[in-house]
């Protein structure tokens, strides 16, 4: 079982999706449908609940980290599902400080992939934990932004938040 809530916030619509191992996805889009779509297509296999936000236990921590960024962000449980090669790109994202980039070829590198550049993009393109594992951090070796799954307007936009936010 999948849960989710969704609600409004600084970056569109915002859905935040829990199993019982912690949170497996948060989506950002322009209408509650598309984040409902793409909740559908990546948890094909799973039955899902919505939760009314005021009762989610992580929606209005996941929504004050994207109101009011911070250096860290918020100790929560994750439920990464992915490969192990996945897993390992988003845990190099994870390291990645706030208000810092890294081109796709670094975090290959740090991935310990120095050669998987597209592999270690796609990985991040599967990446369904929007902020929390901070894909949008990753750009093109030439520093433009590149693509980003909710949108590269988004990207550009969290990017600039994160570079303005006083304790960076």
């Amino acid at each position: 079982m999948i849960c989710y809530s969704m609600g409004s916030c600084a970056l569109g619509q915002l859905l935040v999706a829990w199993s019982d191992r912690g949170i497996c996805a948060v989506g950002l889009a322009d209408t509650p449908d598309q984040l409902i779509l793409s909740l559908q297509a990546d948890f094909a296999d799973h039955p899902l609940q919505k939760i009314d936000p005021a009762s989610s236990p992580y929606f209005s921590t996941v929504h004050r980290f994207i109101e009011v960024p911070s250096a860290s962000p918020p100790d929560l449980p994750l439920d990464l599902m992915g490969t192990a090669f996945q897993q390992r790109v988003w845990q190099a994202l994870t390291d990645i400080l706030p208000g810092q980039t890294l081109s796709y070829a670094q975090l290959a590198r740090n991935a310990g992939k120095p050669s998987a550049i597209r592999a270690v993009a796609n990985a991040c393109g599967a990446n369904r934990i929007a902020i929390l594992v901070p894909c949008h951090r990753v750009v093109r070796s030439d520093g433009t932004p590149g693509g980003y799954r909710w949108g590269a307007d988004r990207k550009q936009t969290l990017l600039a938040r994160e570079a303005t936010t006083p304790d960076h």
